[in-house]
């Protein structure tokens, strides 16, 4: 596996790896991550990858992560 890119929106931090034909596109927001695969052929030009990495795409990202961290603190709070 290796490191394609590397970037940050807001306080997100995103990873794209390349492995087994695949893109990795790794997001992480505090103690929670999200990780989706891609097949490199879905993917024809470096835009195409750009598109995963803003727009509703990363809104939705951002949303589930509230959800995780909801189910995490409510989680620990029941422990």
């Amino acid at each position: 596996m290796r490191v394609h890119k590397e970037l940050k929106k807001g306080d997100i931090k995103i990873s794209v790896f390349i492995w087994n034909n695949k893109y990795l596109l790794k997001f992480e927001q505090g103690l929670v991550e999200q990780t989706f695969k891609v097949n490199e052929s879905d993917v024809l030009e470096e835009g195409d990858l750009d598109s995963f990495l803003s727009g509703d795409f990363l809104s939705e990202v951002e949303k589930r992560f509230e959800e995780m961290h909801k189910s995490l603190r409510n989680q620990i709070e029941n422990i």
